[in-house]
């Protein structure tokens, strides 16, 4: 990322969150995988289904990855 003058990872969802990006996990993945709500980065928060289409209805852009 540094060769093609991009931000780190680390510094690119700083500024995310600076701009008020919500990031939020999906608790069914999480539990398909075997991911504890503790490994994941500060800030992020746990939902299912319903709260990501209530927060997706009140957004401009949203992206499930």
């Amino acid at each position: 990322m540094k060769k093609k003058n991009i931000l780190s990872l680390e510094e690119l969802i700083q500024q995310a969150k600076s701009n008020g990006v919500k990031l939020i996990a999906c608790s069914m993945s999480m539990d398909v995988m075997g991911i504890k709500q503790e490994e994941l980065l500060e800030g992020v928060e746990i939902g299912g289904v319903a709260t990501f289409l209530g927060e997706a209805e009140k957004s401009n852009v949203n992206l499930f990855i």
